[in-house]
């Protein structure tokens, strides 16, 4: 593998870098005065599987995804709750003093304490159906002298039932229910792919890394090599070999050198802090400095089947899909609901009537129930149907126009048209990236050759431009002119690597970690 650690200098790297006495300029290998430099270069090594490791452990984004999916999570629970069975309890006393101008009152103030119960279970369940069995008492104490029992118990129980007949039954009963498990699988999708995005961020970030400091150790190599030749320009001006404006060239050189390094100094510390920002870890030394280099060369399969692949596969797409049921789910249960709502109501149930007996004296005669018993009594009578009811009907309901239900529906069918269509835009997006990124790929080892010959051929113009500055053949200027050519090259040459890396890195986030077929060397 041609490794990008090499020839990275500027035409002036082919000076020595120690101060040279006149028409001692000799060649030198720029391979070893670049690594010199890198291996040199101050700050925290990093690998790019530590970097992977720091940013999932501490990318916000990725909490967020997270954050997002056990949300929906909950979301899911809550809509499930409310098929759960609910139980409930009511108490309620009463004491009230009546005025009364009736003889067969009882009392001339009537004075009732009354104790009514509920209890019962209710249950709604994902068919539609509304089920409702109770059990109702009361206890009534008065001082009517009519009373046959005091105190009185009286209970009922009952079993009632509402189904809903043109209601869609599951349709619109677990709408809820059903677009929250859409949301909770499109959430779920989203983090998975959020973690394949971040780590391909990550490689991004890193390979801009290298990059830099690879531009960095080509703008001081170009400096120190630009002194060199600085002090060589101002060495032939003294013996009379060439002329001021040379010496004003190399000076001017050196300058612009000066500004270019410390440019590409400050480049370098941003790329660093803005990888430190996505690992959520800052660099124990100044700066990070990548331990690895990138892959120079990939085994791609073609690009209809990688475009399948990602079709399959993108969790963004999944996640989207997800989107587009979700809005169905609302939709298909807004039509049922746009009819008339036509409701089937049932109940079973039974009395009992229990209290101790009191006997009641009207016109001299005294008179005596012959019901007796306390409220379990009661409560047996009517768990038994001693005394059963039953009832069914229907209840329906027609708004005129139907304007309210009918408009909800188109608006939902809209909503659902444009959740399809930003699906068919993002697979169109998909596959015009993965197109993209795949031409890179394939392209990557005739542009990172192509981008080596240029380095061999900038080398091979400075050689020449040396021996032709010693004979005195050529200016310094010239010899500038070919230094930053080269040093053109070399940056040609580490974009082109760096970019290839990029494409196989973008390719496997967009088939969301299953770049199979594709491999590095």
């Amino acid at each position: 593998m041609f490794k990008c650690s090499i020839v990275l200098a500027v035409v002036s790297c082919v000076f020595g870098t120690a101060p040279l006495a006149l028409g001692q300029l000799q060649p030198v290998n720029p391979d070893s005065a670049l690594q010199l430099i890198l291996k040199g270069l101050e700050g925290t090594p990093l690998s790019i599987a530590e970097a992977l490791r720091l940013g999932s452990e501490n990318a916000t984004s990725l909490r967020r995804a997270e954050a997002g999916f056990q949300a929906s999570m909950g979301a899911v629970r809550r809509e499930s709750g409310a098929f759960d069975p609910e139980l409930y309890f009511n108490l309620n006393y009463d004491d009230q003093n009546l005025p009364t101008a009736s003889f067969f009152a009882g009392a001339p103030v009537l004075m009732n304490q009354q104790t009514t119960s509920q209890a019962g279970l209710r249950w709604g369940l994902p068919i539609g159906t509304r089920l409702e069995a109770s059990l109702n008492t009361i206890r009534l104490g008065t001082n009517s002298a009519f009373a046959f029992l005091n105190p009185q118990y009286t209970a009922f129980a009952s079993l009632t039932l509402r189904q809903s007949l043109l209601g869609g039954f599951s349709v619109s009963a677990r709408k809820g229910l059903s677009k929250a498990e859409h949301n909770m699988e499109a959430a779920q999708a989203r983090r998975d792919q959020e973690a394949v995005a971040l780590s391909a961020e990550v490689e991004r970030r890193y390979w801009d890394l290298y990059t830099a400091e690879r531009d960095y150790a080509v703008r001081r190599l170009t400096r120190e090599q630009g002194e060199a030749l600085v002090h060589e320009a101002e060495q032939r001006a003294k013996a009379g070999l060439i002329g001021p404006n040379q010496v004003a060239n190399a000076r001017t050189f050196l300058a612009e050198q000066k500004v270019l390094l410390l440019d590409r100094e400050e480049d370098l510390d941003r790329v660093s802090d803005l990888l430190a920002s996505l690992i959520g870890t800052r660099p124990a030394k100044t700066r990070f400095v990548a331990a690895d280099i990138p892959p120079a060369e990939f085994e791609v399969e073609p690009v209809d089947a990688m475009v399948e692949r990602a079709r399959s596969v993108n969790l963004e797409l999944q996640a989207a899909k997800a989107d587009i049921e979700a809005s169905r789910t609302l939709a298909n249960a807004a039509g049922w609901e746009a009819l008339p709502s036509l409701d089937v109501v049932g109940s079973i149930g039974g009395n009992g009537l229990a209290g101790a007996a009191q006997d009641v004296i009207f016109n001299n005669d005294t008179l005596r129930t012959t019901v007796g018993g306390g409220l379990t009594d009661a409560l047996s009578q009517a768990s038994r149907r001693d005394f059963r009811t039953w009832s069914l009907g229907l209840q329906v309901k027609v708004p005129i126009g139907l304007r309210s239900g009918l408009g909800e529906h188109d608006r939902l069918q809209a909503e659902a048209l444009g959740t399809e269509q930003r699906y068919v835009e993002l697979a169109r997006s998909l596959e015009e990236q993965v197109r993209a990124s795949h031409r890179e790929l394939v392209h990557g080892k005739q542009r990172l050759e192509a981008a080596r010959e240029g380095v061999q051929a900038a080398q091979e113009q400075g050689r020449i431009g040396l021996i032709e500055f010693n004979n005195g053949r050529t200016t310094a200027f010239e010899l500038v002119r070919l230094g930053a050519d080269f040093a053109a090259a070399q940056q040609r040459y580490s974009e082109a690597l760096v970019r290839t890396a990029k494409a196989a890195t973008t390719l496997k986030q967009l088939t969301s970690g299953n770049l199979s077929g594709t491999t590095s060397k």
